[in-house]
């Protein structure tokens, strides 16, 4: 449910496979051209998208850079020590795959931490590590936007996935009725998406107490963690505004197919 490199691609819809073009109408032809090459789309989604390619950067810049910052402890270990203290004996530390492939699973209770993060004694790993135990923390307090989220899971699911199709079926069909039922489906999706943004900078806002706290990290090295974790953040803020920007456009072509 959670990754650290999110991509603003949940809004990406991909015209190949979707409809066969050979059995479109000249009128629904159009529409459906209009949905996938319509400049004011472009216009619309790419700020979102250039904010996504800079966060992504950022983040992985902040990480290799900080990742060379060495600390006492590996980022598996910090996570322990703050689950531990928070009294989650019981929350498992598992090593994952990946590159930033962190995430905690509120489903087995566990966190699974990729092997830069789990293994190495830098910065960056227990700042992204402690992060994740922040959810594990969030869960067994029963913060409230994290339980929201985690009830929003199933219908953004299905608004990701299903809401594409059910709009481009309303442009294609021309049924104003059929459109507007895959916007309110794709709307989940934002939802969970604006949902995320309290979740994650909560989780960061943990991590970065805990690690001053403690003094697992000295004045110095909480600027690395600070770097770390606010970049992390803007891969959140973009994911949520390229859904936005998207789910602004179909209800604008949705307002002018009236016309």
């Amino acid at each position: 449910m959670h990754r650290w490199l999110v991509s603003a691609g949940l809004n990406r819809i991909t015209p190949s496979g979707l409809v066969d073009s050979a059995i479109l109408t000249p009128s629904n032809q159009r529409q459906y051209s209009m949905l996938f090459f319509d400049p004011l789309y472009l216009i619309m989604i790419a700020p979102a998208l250039i904010l996504s390619m800079w966060a992504s950067a950022k983040t992985k810049g902040a990480f290799r850079k900080y990742g060379r910052v060495s600390v006492r402890l590996t980022g598996a270990q910090a996570a322990r020590v703050m689950l531990d203290q928070a009294g989650l004996v019981n929350v498992a530390i598992n090593r994952g795959r990946g590159f930033l492939s962190d995430h905690y699973n509120p489903a087995t209770r566990s966190l699974s931490l990729s092997p830069d993060v789990y293994d190495k004694n830098s910065v960056a790993a227990i700042g992204v590590a402690c992060h994740e135990a922040g959810h594990a923390v969030q869960h067994a307090s029963a913060y409230p936007f994290l339980q929201l989220r985690s009830t929003l899971v199933p219908t953004a699911n299905i608004g990701s996935t299903l809401g594409y199709l059910v709009i481009i079926g309303g442009f294609i069909l021309q049924m104003q009725g059929l459109l507007w039922v895959g916007i309110l489906l794709f709307s989940a999706t934002v939802l969970f998406q604006l949902v995320t943004l309290p979740v994650e900078f909560d989780a960061s806002n943990r991590a970065k107490a805990w690690l001053s706290e403690n003094r697992v990290v000295s004045p110095q090295q909480r600027q690395g963690v600070d770097a770390v974790l606010n970049a992390a953040a803007w891969t959140y803020v973009a994911a949520a505004a390229s859904s936005l920007m998207t789910l602004l456009y179909f209800v604008l072509r949705a307002g002018g197919s009236n016309d």
